[in-house]
């Protein structure tokens, strides 16, 4: 993955993150959640695609 496309990437992440935060009411606590959860997810995906963090496939849940 090029720099250029995860920089394009990290934009439109934030950028949606952005619209739902500030056009779909919802409760505080809500968004907050939807915050951290984003925020986890996208720092997980930065770690894995410049290879800090192995491959994700192997995880299972449940």
């Amino acid at each position: 993955m090029t720099l250029l496309s995860l920089i394009i990437t990290l934009v439109v992440v934030g950028v949606l993150l952005w619209l739902v935060n500030n056009y779909i009411p919802m409760d505080g606590k809500i968004k907050n959640i939807l915050n951290v959860v984003v925020v986890i997810l996208v720092v997980l995906w930065l770690l894995q695609s410049f290879g800090l963090l192995g491959s994700l496939g192997g995880v299972h849940v449940g």
